[in-house]
């Protein structure tokens, strides 16, 4: 009850603050490229619940259908500002929305799309899905978006098994530390 209150919380006050850079955000994306500012996909939640994901749109309109559901280093189908927006992480911010409606916490396993199921066991994807999704978690604050497949599979399994919220303020502030000196993708 005290995660999902400090999640409702900490997401309005972002959302308050973010506005305006949410809205340049939508009109770079718009004035850049063709389609939609939002990106909406199917991902997987707590306890296996299929729900929405809003991110801004870092990518051309049809990149679903032009590649893999990962990126990698100098991914051809994100456009210009896109990769400003994923470097400083501010596609996600759209996810602050997914955290009120309930579908998503602000630290958690990041949601997976639903043709990852195959990457599992039963018993790891079981309990990777015990917990809400988050907008980051382990995996991000440890390796940013450089972890292996088997690495965040080892640190949202370890998430789930320590889940606290002096572990949620810790990874927060260890995901601020990567996007300020690494970025991402």
């Amino acid at each position: 009850m005290i995660k999902r209150l400090f999640d409702i919380t900490v997401s309005l006050v972002l959302l308050l603050l973010a506005a305006p850079l949410m809205i340049l955000v939508t009109i770079l994306i718009r004035v850049e490229s063709n389609g939609p500012a939002i990106f909406r996909q199917e991902r997987i939640g707590q306890y296996g619940q299929i729900f929405t994901i809003y991110k801004f749109r870092s990518m051309k309109s049809d990149a679903e259908s032009q590649g893999p559901h990962f990126t990698t280093s100098n991914d051809p189908r994100i456009t210009r500002s896109g990769r400003f927006i994923r470097k400083t992480s501010i596609d996600e911010l759209p996810q602050l929305f997914n955290v009120l409606m309930g579908d998503m916490s602000l630290v958690g396993p990041r949601p997976n799309v639903p043709k990852q199921r195959s990457e599992y066991t039963e018993q790891e994807w079981n309990k990777r899905n015990s917990v809400r999704p988050g907008i980051t978690g382990l995996a991000q604050a440890v390796f940013r978006s450089a972890a292996t497949p088997e690495q965040r599979t080892r640190l949202d399994l370890e998430y789930v098994d320590k889940v606290s919220m002096f572990f949620d303020i810790w990874i927060i502030l260890l995901t601020i530390k990567q996007v300020v000196y690494k970025g991402g993708n």
